[in-house]
Formats: C-alpha cells, sequence, structure tokens
C-alpha cells in the first residue's frame, strides 16, 4: 500500500470517473487503474462498483476512503512541518473565500500575492462560510477568508479589517433625504437581502433586530449576488445595504445613493480563518501580509460597531 495509491482512491471517489480522476492525478488512466487495482487484490476487497454509471463506492470503500483522508492528510503534514522548520514559503495553499468577499478582495490582493510569493500553488475557491468550516475540518482547505467572529473552538480567526456597511437608496425612499442613517431607521421588511446561506443576510439581520420599525419578518425578494441588490435598488425594487468595498466602483451617478451610518458605524469583522492544527503557518502569515498591505490604505473607518454574522 502506498500513499500515492490511497490519492488515486480518493481522486476517484472525487469525480467518481477513472479517466477524470487520472487527469486531475497527472497520471495516466491505465495506470491509475492498475494501482487502484493492485490496492483492491492487496486489501482483498472492492473499493469501487464500476458497473454503476457514474462509479459508486461499495460499502467497504466508503470505510477505505474516509480512512484514506487522514492517512493522506498526516502524510501532508509531515511536509508541513518540515516547510515550518525550514521556513519556506512555498507549495500548495488552499483557500476558501466566501461570496461577498471575493469579487472586491480578491483582485486587490492576487497579484501581489503572486509576485511576491512565486513558488506558491495558491488554490481558490467561493464557498459559503459553513462550507469553508467543513473543509477546514477534513483537511480539504488551508485557510478561508469570512466574516467573523465564529464561535468555533477548532477555527482560529486573525482579523484582517471591519467593512462598514452603507445603505443604497433609491431616490423615491423616504430615507434618501437623510444625510447619515440611524440603525433605527431600518424596516427590514424593506431591506432587499442576498438569499439563505450568506451570511452577509445574517449581518442585516442581527443589524436591524433592534430596529423599532421592524414589521415584517417576510422578505419579499432575495437576490443571489450584490450586484443584482444594486440593480434592483436602482430600479426602486426598494434599499439594501452594502459592504464598503462594494461602494467604491459604482459609477459617480450611483453614489448619489449611497448613505453612510452614523457612529459608531455598523461594520462586519472579515478574518483570515484556519483550523488550529494548521501547520503551514509560514503560509498563514503571508497571506495576512499581502492582504494587510492593500486594505490598509482602503479602508480607514475607526469607530465601528462590530454585527455578527451568526444567525442569532
Amino acid at each position: 500500500m502506498t500513499i500515492s495509491q490511497l490519492e488515486y482512491v480518493l481522486s476517484v471517489a472525487k469525480y467518481q470517473n477513472f479517466t477524470e480522476a487520472a487527469k486531475h492525478s497527472f497520471v495516466t488512466q491505465p495506470t491509475l487503474s492498475m494501482q487502484i487495482q493492485k490496492l483492491e487484490e492487496e486489501l482483498e476487497i472492492i473499493i469501487f462498483n464500476r458497473k454503476k454509471k457514474p462509479i459508486e463506492l461499495t460499502e467497504i470503500g466508503k470505510k477505505i476512503v474516509e480512512q484514506a483522508k487522514l492517512i493522506v492528510s498526516e502524510s501532508h503534514r509531515m511536509t508541513d512541518i518540515v516547510d515550518q522548520q525550514k521556513g519556506y514559503i512555498g507549495g500548495e495553499f488552499r483557500i476558501g473565500i466566501i461570496p461577498t468577499i471575493i469579487p472586491t478582495l480578491l483582485p486587490m490582493f492576487l497579484k501581489i500575492f503572486i509576485k511576491k510569493y512565486p513558488k506558491v500553488n495558491l488554490i481558490i475557491n467561493e464557498m459559503t462560510t459553513d462550507e469553508i468550516i467543513r473543509q477546514l475540518s477534513n483537511g480539504n482547505l488551508d485557510a478561508g477568508i469570512a466574516a467573523t467572529p465564529l464561535e468555533n473552538d477548532h477555527i482560529k480567526e486573525r482579523v484582517l479589517y471591519y467593512e462598514p456597511f452603507l445603505g443604497f437608496i433609491p431616490k423615491n425612499h423616504p430615507l434618501f433625504e437623510k444625510k447619515k442613517l440611524d440603525v433605527n431607521d431600518l424596516d427590514i421588511s424593506e431591506i432587499l437581502l442576498l438569499e439563505d446561506g450568506h451570511c452577509f443576510k445574517n449581518n442585516i439581520i442581527n443589524l436591524c433586530k433592534p430596529a423599532q420599525f421592524q414589521k415584517s419578518k417576510h422578505f419579499e425578494l432575495e437576490s443571489g449576488s450584490i450586484s443584482t441588490l444594486i440593480k434592483l435598488t436602482k430600479e426602486n425594487m426598494g434599499m439594501t445595504l452594502l459592504p464598503y468595498l462594494d461602494t467604491l466602483d459604482l459609477h459617480e451617478k450611483d453614489r448619489e445613493l449611497v448613505r453612510e451610518f452614523q457612529l459608531p458605524v455598523p461594520a462586519r469583522e472579515v478574518s483570515l480563518i484556519y483550523h488550529k492544527s494548521q501547520l503551514k503557518i509560514q503560509l498563514v502569515e503571508a497571506l495576512k501580509t499581502a492582504i494587510d498591505s492593500v486594505v490598509r490604505g482602503a479602508i480607514t473607518f475607526s469607530d465601528v460597531k462590530i454585527i455578527s454574522p451568526i444567525q442569532k
């Protein structure tokens, strides 16, 4: 039994196709199939039901895959220990970023990071906070960028910045004439929100809970992206709240619809997160340094009130 054989098994389990698994494993399909067959013969079991389309794991195969994940993960940790001791900044680093952060933050730091750390193979995926936590826990991710605090004992959080919320209000809305918004002005039933699964939606709901004019918990319209919320607001479908970085690229005419809040400004805490057992600390520090260098000048708000991303 070899680590490579176990990695091939995990690849087939993921893609449910030998040809696809071989492509992602950078070997030929016959080589991958032969190695898995050798492992099955050694263990005297069948891991995959090859008659099914797509390929399925047998019952014993499911147990083998779970154990293989642990073994392969631990083998990678040995390499991480050596790299950490040497202070080497390179290799594969897998990161997940939530949808309401990736469009604005990623373009700010990616080019800088790649140029400064050319030996790092940065693999970036867009995913929800819940999925990031799951993938960090099972070792499929090295780090994530999400709204915090998460109140998870197994996850470490390194704050990157505090991002204020701004109102985006159409001209036909009663709040358009206000110079500065007050949290108590907000009526949750009139705010356009993101779909379930977005922590930014939870931020807004938690922000509005103390509001005096909360009339209804029924949300007439929910969207999948912040850009859609902006378009809907411009069509006079209601008001919305935007993260600060999403307002920087608005057209000058659209910026007339932006309203700041009175101090302390409601904001979300954005952090670099990773599992407490993470060993690639040198890569975590490198990523944090790169992000710090670009957001320090972009976000200068200091008097903020952090709104939790966890649904209360």
